[in-house]
């Protein structure tokens, strides 16, 4: 093709309607309903095959229809009212005053390699995508400082169709980044850029900004003509290709993201890295203070780690994001020198064992190591968490393994229907959001009237049905249907029947075809005469996931084959929208995770929250969530090492939940035909579930626990040409050389009598080991250590108590540890610290005795990867043995 010359063209919006473009630019209209009407009053069918995108909207109608609305008055009017709350909103910053939020000056920096904002901006695959994008909102709801970080991708995530035997095929569409809320970060009328490295190469990416309420997203694309053509498709599709496209775009997530936000004038105090797949983005941060301030590897690490958060999604290691140690020495061979660093300790930070020759590079352990807060997604999933990394703190207790949890959350206001959000306001007060995560406000949930609930779930259900029955259409057509076909399509599903969703990513350990086990025992249930139930499904499957694929197909194929395809529909390309419409509609949200599998998982709080009960397997958010009368648990949390077992007792679970309460209790009805039972247990679901995993909640906590604590050590550290990073460094050094020459010396554990004891016992200390009786509740034990530290200060260490119940390996479980007070010098390099406990329940118990680094600037103690337990002359850990008990 000859040279193309391209520019842009933009609409000419009347000066009366100047302020659509503001309001279009600025997803806020994603989560006001009365923001995005605008656009839908401009052109309702226009809106809708624009993909509720107002920017297309904006640029496709016609020029002659923009200057009528500029002369009507009601129109203007809206868009006046839409553009003062708009700017209203923009202004406010009353949040920064809370002592959970970190100043205003603080900035967080949020990297993610896929954001789920809306449906107009497709450049998500999942529930990773969607939880960045609500977490952006609710950032913005807050008034917190932090900017986003991702990539644009010109393809985003597949398009999914069904063939005409069900088998999901993959379709990609160019997305048009001028005909979406998007816009290029200029510097002096050109577009900024910054560069990154790639294997010998300099590949550049320009920057585009989406302004997401008051936070600013700023997405990376190398679609540029500067670049090599191999290098201009990186940024082409989400997840796309194979390891080599992996690497290269999370090198360009995490070092240039990084580089852009510095290219435009930002300094983040705090990096929060969505998954590992930005975790190079640690290295840049180090790379850039060394240059900087000409520091060591280390020193600069000390300088950062407290300002990096990781959030770890995957639960198991089959899911981790790695690399062959060939291809990261390929992409990293100019780049580690900057660091201060050999080639194999530079591996070594992407694995668990850094002397370990067959282990690849992780991107998670990466993250792990340059982090100082990390934290899974649920309660369940921070224990599954502390267990599959425990090798990375080898002689640490699982639940003393520095890696918390913070639970998931959903935006209220993008999945809440608006006949929902109506009937809030009607019986709340307008502003009834700001209360959200007070739990005893939403008590008043119980007062509203039963017919008024369900007469609003009811409009969401008619709302999904519709958009079902029209989808269905679609898909039929596209598959080569005669008209004739079509027209039981209208008469699919039923406003009265009981509903029942399930969508989501349709990989194994979801087992979306769970339900179809018993295939007659569900027939039944879906034809019965008078208590009938139906069931959509939605979701894709990874396009190189056979698997995921055929549970696909087998649903497709059950509908037809058993003549039920009235009572089962699937409904193809599930995005947002899709999403949205179905949590809003259904009656019982489905969740089948095999446990531990599912992270946390959030469509079912979303469905919560629209008034929808939760059937699912006690996994993920449900695990911490679930009580009777909330919802149903499939199971009781039990974890099969047969998976074919636990499908198979977990399917029968799920249909006798069905046959012998679910249905029943929907069906049962009183006089005025409503299903009061039912409907109080959607009034208890709402009630007790949506102030407590709100995404509002979730940002609050992860400002409270990791952002201002964060940004407090940062400032610390990188102030006064950081002397304060220097010496821990320094110490952190002499540590781990000195270490090998501590040793726990002597331990007397004494028992004290307790209050009654026998005048002749009087307060006299005895050995434990050579007191004669049983210890009753109550007892207190005197424990005295003698300790060598050579070279070493008293508050160079924590001596500690560590006591709990003894297991039958004779190990100590449920553990408490408690420091010891320092008692003097014992001569020369040995030190005496005492301490005492009681013994406070019944029960086998045990005591040892452990030695940790301890310094005030630790985030914790666990840093330095030492620890010395009581009886260890080997420098190993071992087994802790109750005292006394040999």
């Amino acid at each position: 093709m000859s040279q193309v010359r391209s520019f842009t063209v933009l609409p000419v919006l009347p000066e009366p309607l100047k302020d659509l473009d503001l309001i279009a630019n600025n997803l806020y209209w994603t989560w006001n309903p009365d923001q995005a009407g605008l656009f839908e009053h401009i052109d309702s069918e226009l809106w809708k095959s624009c993909g509720h995108n107002p920017v297309k909207v904006l640029a496709s109608v016609s020029q002659e229809h923009l200057d009528a609305l500029a002369s009507n008055e009601d129109f203007l009017a809206e868009v006046n009212r839409a553009a003062d709350k708009l700017k209203d909103y923009l202004s406010k910053a009353d949040w920064f005053d809370r002592p959970d939020v970190p100043s205003k000056k603080a900035l967080t920096a949020y990297f993610s390699a896929e954001f789920g904002i809306h449906e107009c901006l497709p450049i998500y695959a999942g529930g990773l995508g969607i939880l960045a994008g609500d977490y952006l909102k609710s950032i913005s709801d807050l008034g917190i400082n932090m900017v986003g970080v991702g990539l644009l991708y010109q393809k985003g995530y597949f398009r999914q169709y069904l063939n005409i035997d069900g088998w999901q095929q993959e379709a990609y569409t160019e997305n048009d980044f001028y005909m979406m809320p998007v816009r290029l970060v200029r510097r002096d009328g050109e577009a900024l850029t910054v560069s990154v490295e790639l294997a010998g190469r300099r590949v550049s990416a320009q920057i585009w900004r989406v302004n997401v309420g008051r936070v600013r997203l700023f997405l990376l694309d190398t679609n540029i003509e500067s670049n090599k053509p191999e290098d201009r498709t990186i940024t082409s599709s989400l997840y796309g290709g194979g390891r080599q496209m992996r690497i290269k775009q999370e090198i360009l997530l995490g070092i240039g993201g990084f580089r852009a936000l510095v290219a435009m004038g930002m300094e983040p105090n705090i990096c929060h890295m969505n998954e590992g797949h930005a975790a190079f983005m640690a290295l840049e941060r180090i790379r850039q203070i060394r240059q900087a301030e000409g520091v060591s590897f280390a020193e600069a690490l000390e300088a950062t780690s407290p300002g990096n958060v990781f959030t770890i999604h995957t639960p198991v290691k089959a899911g981790l994001d790695e690399f062959s140690v060939e291809m990261v020495k390929r992409y990293f061979s100019g780049y580690i020198e900057h660091l201060g660093l050999s080639e194999k300790d530079f591996i070594g930070l992407g694995r668990v064992n850094p002397s370990d020759n067959n282990e690849p590079f992780m991107m998670p352990v990466l993250a792990l190591k340059l982090s100082s807060f990390r934290n899974g997604v649920s309660r369940l999933h921070g224990q599954v968490s502390r267990r599959m990394w425990s090798d990375l703190w080898r002689h640490v207790p699982p639940e003393e393994i520095p890696i918390t949890s913070i639970t998931n959350g959903v935006h209220l206001k993008s999945w809440l229907s608006e006949q929902m959000n109506e009937l809030y306001e009607r019986n709340f007060a307008p502003d009834w959001q700001h209360g959200l995560i007070d739990v005893d406000r939403w008590d008043a949930i119980l007062q509203i009237p039963d017919e008024q609930l369900w007469q609003t779930h009811q409009m969401a259900k008619d709302e999904l049905i519709a958009m079902s029955r029209k989808r269905l259409k679609t898909q039929m057509l596209r598959r080569g249907r005669y008209h004739t076909e079509l027209n039981w399509a209208d008469e699919v599903l039923d406003r009265d029947a009981l509903t029942i969703g399930f969508a989501r990513r349709f990989a194994s350990y979801k087992r979306g075809g769970l339900l179809l086990n018993d295939p007659q025992r569900l027939v039944k249930l879906l034809t019965s005469d008078k208590r009938p139930v139906q069931i959509i499904f939605a979701g894709k499957a990874h396009p190189a996931d056979e698997y995921g694929k055929q549970i696909i197909r087998q649903i497709v194929n059950f509908a037809r084959k058993y003549k039920v395809r009235r009572r089962i529909v699937f409904i193809e390309d599930y995005d947002i929208s899709i999403a949205r419409t179905m949590v809003a509609g259904c009656d019982v949200w489905l969740n089948t995770p095999r446990r531990p599998m599912e992270a946390s998982g959030t469509s079912g709080m979303k469905a919560a929250i629209n008034g929808a009960l939760n059937m699912s397997t006690l996994d993920g958010w449900w695990a911490e969530c679930y009580k009777p009368g909330r919802g149903w648990a499939i199971g009781a949390g039990e974890t099969y090492d047969d998976t074919e077992y636990q499908d198979m007792v977990e399917s029968k679970a799920l249909y006798n939940i069905l046959e012998n309460e679910v249905v029943p209790l929907f069906y049962n009805r009183s006089d005025d035909n409503l299903p009061r039972e039912w409907i109080y247990r959607m009034k208890n679901s709402i009630s007790s579930i949506t102030p407590l995993f709100s995404a509002k909640r979730m940002a609050l906590e992860y400002s409270r626990r990791f952002y201002k604590t964060g940004t407090k050590k940062w400032r610390y550290f990188n102030t006064e040409s950081m002397s304060r990073a220097k010496a821990l460094s320094a110490w952190k050094l002499y540590m781990k050389q000195s270490w090998k020459e501590v040793q726990i010396k002597q331990v007397e554990v004494f028992v004290r009598t307790a209050s009654g004891a026998s005048q002749q016992e009087g307060e006299q200390k005895v050995p434990l080991a050579e007191y004669q009786k049983e210890l009753k509740v109550g007892t207190e034990l005197n424990v005295s250590v003698l300790v060598k530290l050579p070279g070493l200060d008293p508050d160079d260490v924590t001596v500690e108590l560590y006591y709990g119940d003894v297991n039958s390996l004779g190990a100590i479980s449920e553990a408490k540890a408690e420091r010891m007070n320092y008692a003097g010098t014992a001569g020369g390099r040995y030190h005496r610290f005492t301490g005492n406990t009681y013994c406070k329940s019944a029960g086998r118990k045990g005591l040892t005795v452990r030695l940790l680094p301890h310094h005030p600037d630790l985030t914790d103690p666990y840093e330095l990867g030492l620890i010395y337990w009581e009886g260890d002359f080997t420098g190993k850990a071992r087994k802790t043995e109750p005292v006394g008990s040999k």
